[in-house]
C-alpha cells in the first residue's frame, strides 16, 4: 500500500506526459512531502553499452548550488601535500594509518577520497572495499591529483561524480527540495550539460534514451529528453 502523501503526489502528475525540465523541477518540489528535506535525484538512461571501454561515460562536475549535503573528505597525502589538504579544510588527512583504519576497523566516516598519485599504491590495497562503494579515487573525476587543495575545495562546494552503472543508467543527486525549482534547474542544466558533453564518439543513435527526476520519497517524473 502506498501512503497518503505518495498518492497525493501521484495525483499531481499526468502518467503519460513527458515534462519540460523546468516544469518537472517545479513539480518535484511539490511532490516532496516528507518531514525531512528530501534529496532530488536524476536518473538518465543512455544509448550506450557500458561493457565497451570506448562507450564509458564518466566524469565530475561542480554543481553551482552544491548538493545541500555536508561532504566529508579523506585525503591520502604526505609532507607538503598533507599540509595543503589540512589547510584546505579536509576532514581527514593521512596515509598508511587511514589505510589500516579502513582495513581493520571497517571505518567509512567520509564521503570522498582524494589522493596524490604517489599514494595510489597504498589506496590500491583498499580496492576491494572501496570499489564496490564507488569510493575509489580516479583521475577522470579529479580525485587523483597533486592539487589536493583545489580537490578538497571543489568537493566541499558540491562537486559530484557521474558514471554509468551496469544497466547504462547514471544516478545523481542535484540538490534538496528546499533549494526550490530555480536552483535545482541550474544544477540540473550543469549536470546534463556535462553528460551531453561526455558523449563517447563510439555512441550511435539516440544518446539520451530517458530522463526521470524524483525526490527521495516521491514518484518519478519523466522528462522530455528531446528538450535536453
Amino acid at each position: 500500500m502506498s501512503g497518503k502523501k505518495y498518492n497525493d503526489s501521484i495525483n499531481l502528475l499526468e502518467k503519460t506526459k513527458l515534462y519540460d525540465p523546468s516544469e518537472a523541477l517545479d513539480l518535484v518540489c511539490k511532490t516532496a512531502k516528507a518531514k525531512f528535506d528530501e534529496t532530488i535525484e536524476i536518473h538518465v538512461r543512455l544509448g550506450v553499452d557500458s561493457r565497451h571501454a570506448d562507450q564509458q561515460v564518466r566524469g565530475a562536475v561542480v554543481l553551482p548550488n552544491g548538493t545541500g549535503k555536508k561532504v566529508r573528505t579523506l585525503v591520502f597525502a604526505k609532507g607538503d601535500k598533507a599540509k595543503e589538504a589540512e589547510e584546505a579544510g579536509s576532514d581527514f588527512v593521512g596515509a598508511e594509518d587511514y589505510m589500516e583504519k579502513i582495513q581493520k576497523e571497517n571505518w567509512f566516516d567520509f564521503d570522498i577520497i582524494i589522493a596524490t598519485p604517489d599514494m595510489m599504491g597504498i589506496v590500491g590495497r583498499l580496492g576491494k572495499v572501496l570499489g564496490p562503494k564507488g569510493l575509489m579515487p580516479n583521475p577522470k573525476a579529479g580525485t587523483v591529483t597533486m592539487d589536493v587543495a583545489k580537490a578538497v575545495a571543489e568537493a566541499k562546494a558540491g562537486k559530484i561524480e557521474y558514471r554509468l552503472d551496469k544497466t547504462n543508467i547514471i544516478h545523481c543527486p542535484i540538490g534538496k527540495a528546499s533549494f526550490g525549482p530555480e536552483k535545482l534547474n541550474e544544477n540540473f542544466s550543469t549536470l546534463m550539460g556535462a553528460i551531453i558533453k561526455a558523449k563517447p564518439a563510439a555512441s550511435k543513435g539516440q544518446y539520451i534514451k530517458s530522463c526521470v527526476i524524483a525526490s527521495t520519497m516521491g514518484p518519478g517524473i519523466k522528462i522530455n529528453s528531446t528538450k535536453l
